[in-house]
């Protein structure tokens, strides 16, 4: 049995989920997502004990039955909680700036970069170097995330660029200079 995938997920209170088929929908105070998991993999609600089930203990299953399992719990924890990724921004003019679409990015090009928010994705700056990517959806919130550190990665040698909070970036040294 899968270690992850027998798991039952707790449903808080004010989060609802319907099955029809394959398809999971989970409503609740933070929005509404939606997801269409393999059809041979089963999720049943009992009460407020959500369970998903495998047919046989085929590889195929056993992997299909913790990622449907995870994809689930995320989704009910996405409503409730929500899921938000913090990036970092170092470098002498770099800075971001909120807009009413999204962000508005100085990274050291000849020209700003503006960064539009996706649907159900909100783009906070409380400080220039600082950015906040929030929202239900892990996945979407994960996406824009990288979208916006790929705008200008941190470098080796100076650390300049856009990182995430906690993420070590490995230095290099510069050239020795000749003597």
């Amino acid at each position: 049995m899968s270690r992850i995938g027998k798991l039952p997920i707790e449903i808080p209170a004010g989060v609802t989920i319907t099955v029809k088929g394959s398809a999971v929908t989970v409503k609740g105070p933070k929005g509404e997502l939606h997801r269409v998991l393999n059809s041979q993999i089963g999720v049943t609600i009992e009460g407020t004990v959500c369970t998903v089930t495998r047919p046989s203990d085929e590889p195929v299953h056993k992997s299909l039955h913790g990622l449907s399992r995870t994809l689930v719990a995320n989704m009910v924890e996405g409503v409730t909680k929500g899921f938000v990724k913090q990036l970092e921004i170092s470098g002498v003019g770099y800075k971001a700036e909120v807009k009413p679409y999204g962000l508005l990015m100085s990274l050291g090009y000849s020209h700003t970069i503006e960064v539009k928010a996706p649907k159900g994705i909100s783009l906070t700056a409380p400080q220039p170097t600082n950015v906040f990517v929030s929202g239900a959806d892990k996945e979407i919130v994960g996406q824009v995330a990288a979208e916006i550190r790929s705008l200008r990665k941190p470098e080796p040698y100076k650390g300049k660029g856009v990182k995430y909070a906690g993420e070590v970036i490995r230095r290099k040294a510069g050239k020795a200079g000749g003597k």
